[in-house]
């Protein structure tokens, strides 16, 4: 049985995205405490993959998750866009005027951030886990708290909503990943998107020159993020998405990039995940 690794735990929305992508595969989800606690665990290899929350239509990227997949040197092999509906629960019998707390993740909290705007008498304390928290509300039977988690955790731990998606968007995705150990990874013909890492002398135009190479490649770029390097103050990497329509569009713009880099890594060629 293939062994999954979450961060969090039943009930979470990493469990959720767990189930979705490998719904044809027989396997065991392990959660984990921490992104770095998940991450080393696909580098000692106790898991075959990941599952790993990566950026958030309105929270942005996630970067130390970047740097986590940078640093251990793992492999994005697929991807979920997964639709975020933030649900705050508490005990049965118990209504939002009751409520003095509500805790839940720190991404969680930004993202429902304008909903308590309008209830200042609630103090938002951070935790580790959405489900994690529903979960212990039950347990300790946490009176006048409330967790903002999914609609699957409330059902799970037995928990009344009391108001229902109250994320600030609607239209709320987070982007998940798929990560393994890069010696893992096969060739896949099928692929249509990419995640690079490069680093660029520190020359007027320089980026300028690489995205006209991806453009003249053929390469659609969805996405560019920037990091400092920290042996290098002033100096900075580039993680970028693209998609193409043939893996020789892809392969044909990596090799030159490799040239006009000083660094340059694949971080993952895998099939476009669309919304």
């Amino acid at each position: 049985m293939k062994k999954i690794g979450i961060q969090g735990i039943k009930g979470s929305f990493h469990h959720e995205v767990a189930e979705l992508l490998y719904k044809e595969t027989s396997f065991e989800v392990i959660p984990f405490h921490t992104f770095d606690e998940l991450a080393k665990a696909v580098v000692n290899g106790s898991i075959a993959e990941a599952v790993m929350a990566i950026e958030n239509s309105i929270a942005g990227s996630i970067l130390p998750n970047y740097a986590l997949l940078d640093r251990h040197d793992l492999a994005i092999v697929g991807e979920h866009h997964l639709g975020i509906h933030h649900q705050l629960m508490c005990l049965p019998n118990q209504n939002l005027a009751q409520l003095q707390e509500v805790h839940s993740h720190p991404m969680a909290l930004l993202q429902c951030a304008r909903f308590f705007d309008a209830h200042p008498h609630i103090r938002l304390v951070e935790a580790f886990d959405t489900a994690a928290m529903a979960k212990e509300i039950m347990e300790k039977q946490l009176h006048g708290v409330g967790a903002i988690a999914s609609i699957q955790a409330a059902t799970l731990y037995e928990l009344n909503i009391v108001a229902h998606s109250i994320q600030t968007i609607q239209d709320n995705v987070t982007r998940f990943v798929r990560v393994t150990q890069q010696q893992h990874v096969k060739e896949n013909q099928e692929a249509s998107k990419a995640a690079l890492k490069f680093i660029l002398d520190h020359q007027r135009g320089s980026l300028a020159t690489v995205l006209n190479v991806m453009s003249d490649c053929q390469l659609n770029l969805t996405k560019i993020q920037s990091l400092p390097v920290i042996e290098t103050p002033g100096k900075y990497a580039f993680f970028v998405d693209v998609t193409f329509d043939s893996i020789a569009q892809y392969e044909k713009a990596a090799a030159v990039l490799k040239i006009m880099a000083q660094q340059f890594k694949v971080l993952g060629v895998y099939k476009n995940g669309q919304r």
